[in-house]
């Protein structure tokens, strides 16, 4: 397995702690699992699984940067990264890194972008993403800073790649946000980004796309403002809908 050295602390930190970060580092085809990073681009963080936020960053990046497309530094990894073979319609997943499971309260989302020269390894995600797959809440009754949301105590993302998406490369982006401190404007962000090549005769066209940097910012009180241990489940279920997170797939 291929374990990379800006990763290899996370190793102690996952099996030591509950409330440890994560990063989507693999991906499942088949019921296969990939090696680290085969398929996803790498990021270049000392601490891979550390999130973005919009304030007290670690590395300076937030989700108002190129970076936040994919995770910093990961384009210069794009070249080295391989390709999947997708067929449109097939259920793939993205798995997190070191068998890690997601341990904060939050709604999950998978983006997609085309290549549009065709060769997703010259990609950096500047065009055009639009949403095929999310998960928010579960149990409205239940507790909000846990298990009332679906991707809590998840280990992967799994999802099926539209059966009308046209052939050609893309980028295909998990994202899971962290909102147990989005009432401080410290909404932690959880994503990567895996190449993979499309095969079919899709023709659809997405309703609705989005610009990375452009997709959030810290004016929505998802990110700033929300309270998990104040707001009712409505409450929350509206700040979603005022974000993309909330719009129709």
């Amino acid at each position: 397995m291929k374990i990379f050295a800006t990763c290899l602390t996370i190793t102690a930190v996952l099996a030591q702690s509950a409330s440890a970060h994560y990063i989507f580092s693999k991906l499942v085809l088949d019921n296969e699992v990939s090696e680290d990073w085969q398929y996803i681009r790498e990021t270049t963080r000392d601490k891979c699984y550390m999130p973005t936020k919009f304030s007290s960053t670690f590395d300076n990046l937030t989700p108002r940067d190129s970076d936040f497309r994919c995770n910093l530094g990961s384009f210069s990894n794009a070249a080295k990264t391989e390709v999947a073979d997708v067929a449109a319609g097939d259920t793939i997943a993205m798995k997190l890194f070191y068998d890690g499971s997601i341990a904060h309260p939050g709604p999950g989302q998978v983006y997609m972008s085309k290549a549009p020269t065709g060769n997703v390894k010259e990609y950096e995600g500047d065009g055009d993403w639009f949403k095929i797959w999310e998960t928010t809440i579960c149990d409205e009754s239940g507790d909000l800073t846990s298990s009332a949301w679906c991707s809590y105590g998840m280990s992967q993302f799994e999802f099926q790649i539209p059966k009308s998406t046209p052939a050609g490369e893309y980028l295909v982006r998990a994202e899971h946000v962290g909102l147990h401190g989005a009432q401080d404007n410290q909404a932690e962000f959880f994503y990567s980004c895996a190449q993979i090549k499309v095969t079919g005769s899709g023709s659809g066209s997405p309703s609705k796309t989005y610009k990375i940097p452009g997709l959030y910012d810290d004016t929505m009180t998802l990110f700033n403002g929300l309270n998990l241990w104040t707001d009712s489940a409505d409450t929350v279920k509206k700040d979603i809908a005022n974000t993309p997170i909330g719009d129709e797939i």
